[in-house]
């Protein structure tokens, strides 16, 4: 992946070039002064359901609030988002309903921002919250419409991820750099472009510790 940067932009969209969103720096903010009220009152960091609900008063007291008839059309579910193709735009809506924030969203906050860091040529943009088709609240991610030829494989996988200094853990059930955790790396979530580059669409992000495994474990639907 050693394209200049005007080929890596090929297939994005305007808006990834100004990085994260301002809504999810406001967002975050939100969320924050929930879990420090919790944490002061009840001496907790349980506090997702609180958090959610708060964003959503917010959003729809702000315009932030969406209809997902607005977004495009259904394309598919999985482990934690509802994905839209719009209908005007060359990206996707990912309704992401916060599976793996465990007890609280701010490791939601902090895994948007490291996907955007390192898989800057794919990144999200958090536009707003919507109600899935299952009627929960989440956060609505745009995401450049990857033009792929097919699915990375998993030699692939481990070869990029190492180049952006990450190594496998686990039998490579997961992959760190110290900083961040990546789980989920698999074939289905990494697309090979029509630029012949990779591009990681969909990875679990956590912030480096011990017990991620047992958390991204008991959040995924594959270990249930």
């Amino acid at each position: 992946m050693n394209e200049s940067r005007t080929q890596r932009l090929s297939q994005d969209d305007k808006f990834n070039e100004n990085g994260i969103c301002e809504i999810l720096e406001q967002a975050e903010t939100v969320a924050r002064g929930v879990l420090k009220s919790v944490q002061e009152i009840a001496g907790t960091t349980n506090c997702k359901g609180v958090q959610i609900a708060q964003l959503t008063k917010w959003a729809k007291l702000n315009g932030f609030w969406l209809d997902i008839k607005d977004l495009g059309s259904y394309e598919d579910r999985g482990s934690e988002n509802e994905v839209y193709l719009s209908f005007t735009e060359n990206c996707v809506y990912k309704l992401n309903d916060f599976r793996y924030s465990d007890d609280n969203l701010m490791p939601f906050f902090e895994r948007i921002k490291a996907h955007n860091q390192y898989f800057p040529y794919c990144s999200y943009a958090l536009i707003g919250f919507a109600e899935n088709r299952n009627g929960k609240s989440c956060a609505v991610l745009r995401q450049p419409y990857i033009i792929s030829n097919r699915e990375a494989t998993n030699e692939e996988i481990a070869k990029e991820l190492i180049k952006l200094g990450f190594l496998p853990q686990m039998n490579e059930e997961y992959y760190s750099n110290g900083i961040h955790d990546i789980f989920d790396a698999s074939p289905n979530n990494v697309l090979v472009g029509i630029d012949g580059n990779l591009y990681f669409i969909d990875t679990i992000i956590y912030k480096t510790d011990m017990n991620n495994v047992d958390t991204y474990h008991s959040q995924s639907p594959k270990f249930r």
